[in-house]
């Protein structure tokens, strides 16, 4: 079954006709939603002599890093009728959208450095994807294969191809019954996920994640994982011989956003002098620094907003201006004056 055409539909095939792949092997960590699935970059460079392509770009990260921290998928254009990029992300559903933030944010770095300027590109961690394209791609099928990862074979016992299947009927199941295109399964330490794009149809991504599934089993034999990636959907599936890990969001979202903070406002003696962000105050914070980030981002791609006076580099992927730090220090200040409050609160 082939899905409606639209301009973003075509990305895949220029992945497997005209582009590179750099394949990497998924992590088989389920908190690891950064690490790097594959990348699929065009061979044709994009010819952009006045910088209007380019523009069109920025814009449409700063749209998509913006979007992710309340929406785990987001599908827009940038640019003028004579220069349209579209784009969109999608995070894992089961990510929280501080993860998915996280997750997104860094994509845009990582398309520019694995694939430079080529008139399409698409990057895939292990909890989101970020594509671009310029308008007027060829379309292709959603069934289309983009990447496929299959491990080693014959270490899952006895009777694994059974449980494995089992765990896989469990997740097709589950996408007919659920109408997010999302869903996790798990059978006797086999634990399957299945995604669908978000504006995919609900027999369509039923019909996707069965496609995805039939040809996990018929390539991947009895590999105690495999990673099938179609245009419009993927699914894995991993056997953990000790029992599937439960995942716990909860302090990591914790470590990776006060991380985070601390990394914007490092300049803040507040926080020089050992401040303990707890998760109540991050809570409270979290919007403010999403928009800070999202402003240092924005002078990171376009450095002509500002001059190089007014930047104080803090490393390669993050600029500041001094306002912004002013900003930063008065929030710290805010903070500190409610460390008796909030301090090492649970």
């Amino acid at each position: 079954m082939d899905f409606p055409r639209n301009p973003l539909s075509s990305f895949g095939f220029l992945l497997l006709i005209l582009s590179i792949f750099e394949l990497a092997p998924p992590s088989n960590s389920a908190d690891d939603y950064t690490s790097l699935v594959y990348k699929g970059c065009a061979n044709q460079p994009l010819s952009d002599p006045s910088g209007v392509y380019s523009q069109a770009i920025s814009s449409l990260y700063g749209t998509l890093i913006a979007q992710s921290s309340k929406a785990r998928f987001f599908k827009t254009a940038a640019g003028t009728s004579q220069s349209t990029i579209n784009g969109l992300f999608q995070c894992r559903g089961d990510l929280s959208n501080v993860d998915c933030y996280n997750c997104v944010s860094g994509l845009p770095v990582l398309i520019d450095k694995l694939c430079g300027k080529a008139i399409a590109a698409r990057v895939q961690l292990s909890g989101c994807y970020m594509l671009y394209e310029v308008a007027g791609f060829q379309q292709v099928s959603g069934m289309q294969l983009l990447y496929k990862s299959c491990s080693a074979t014959n270490m899952g016992g006895a009777g694994f191809e059974e449980r494995r299947d089992t765990a896989l009927s469990s997740l097709e199941n589950g996408m007919v019954s659920n109408s997010n295109g999302f869903y996790a399964s798990s059978y006797e330490a086999v634990y399957a996920l299945g995604q669908c794009e978000g504006d995919v149809g609900a027999s369509d991504c039923v019909s996707c994640v069965q496609n995805a599934v039939q040809r996990a089993q018929v390539e991947c034999g009895s590999s105690i994982s495999g990673h099938i990636y179609l245009q419009k959907c993927f699914i894995t599936y991993s056997y953990y011989p000790n029992g599937v890990p439960k995942k716990s969001s909860s302090s990591s979202y914790t470590s990776s956003s006060s991380d985070f903070i601390r990394e914007i406002c490092s300049s803040c003696p507040s926080l020089r002098n050992g401040f303990t962000f707890s998760r109540k105050m991050i809570l409270t914070v979290q919007k403010l620094f999403l928009h800070v980030s999202h402003t240092l981002f924005k002078f990171h791609l376009d450095p002509q907003y500002a001059t190089s006076e007014d930047l104080y580099i803090r490393d390669p992927l993050q600029v500041a201006t001094r306002k912004e730090i002013k900003h930063c220090h008065r929030v710290s200040q805010v903070l500190s004056s409610k460390q008796s409050k909030w301090a090492f609160a649970k």
